[in-house]
């Protein structure tokens, strides 16, 4: 299953930690916001805090919460 933008419906990464595409993103908040966003949720997956109450995926979650 392909990853889509809830916005525009175009195709994203899979690994994205965004469910919207850059365009739309950008479109919705400004540049600023955008980037922040990004880097916000970017650190939130490196620090394991996406997964949270998640105990089926290990891969996915690279702390093993």
């Amino acid at each position: 299953m392909t990853k889509r933008c809830i916005y525009c419906k175009q195709e994203i990464d899979e690994n994205s930690v965004i469910d919207f595409c850059q365009r739309c993103g950008i479109g919705v908040w400004g540049e600023k916001m955008f980037k922040a966003i990004v880097e916000s949720m970017e650190g939130a997956k490196q620090d394991g805090n996406l997964f949270q109450g998640s105990i089926t995926d290990k891969a996915m979650n690279p702390k093993g919460k």
